[in-house]
């Protein structure tokens, strides 16, 4: 009988689908909010500077952001995959999170980016000590 229940168990582990990230994100605490922007080739200096003077306007059109901070990359590593830019945004729970996502704001700012983003990659994370 012991033998069954060991496969039993194992299918169930095996087959379960993954819960870290969610679970990662479930804890209590301020919650960061990772956005890295790579440019397309033909963005000029003006549309990337309108880009990030939209993205640092979206903290005054929408309360729920406790914090934004951004910059460009300054690593010696080589690994940004042609990623320049990115923006942290802090919220103070999954639910002010929640209301920045379809905020009209944020929205807006989305649909702006076509003509110059080639790509996006977002990161949702609770800091750990």
């Amino acid at each position: 009988m012991k033998p069954i229940l060991i496969v039993v168990i194992a299918s169930i582990v095996a087959f379960s689908p993954p819960t870290f990230a969610a679970d990662a994100c479930a804890s209590k605490g301020k919650l960061r909010h990772v956005v890295s922007f790579k440019f397309k080739e033909s963005a000029t200096p003006e549309q990337i500077k309108e880009v990030e003077k939209a993205f640092c306007a979206l903290k005054a059109k929408i309360p729920q952001i406790a914090s934004l901070e951004w910059g460009t990359n300054c690593s010696p590593e080589k690994h940004s995959k042609g990623f320049t830019h990115c923006f942290v945004l802090t919220f103070n729970s999954d639910a002010d999170r929640d209301a920045y996502l379809p905020h009209p704001a944020h929205k807006a700012f989305g649909k702006s980016l076509g003509p110059v983003i080639a790509d996006v990659f977002v990161v949702d994370f609770r800091a750990k000590e």
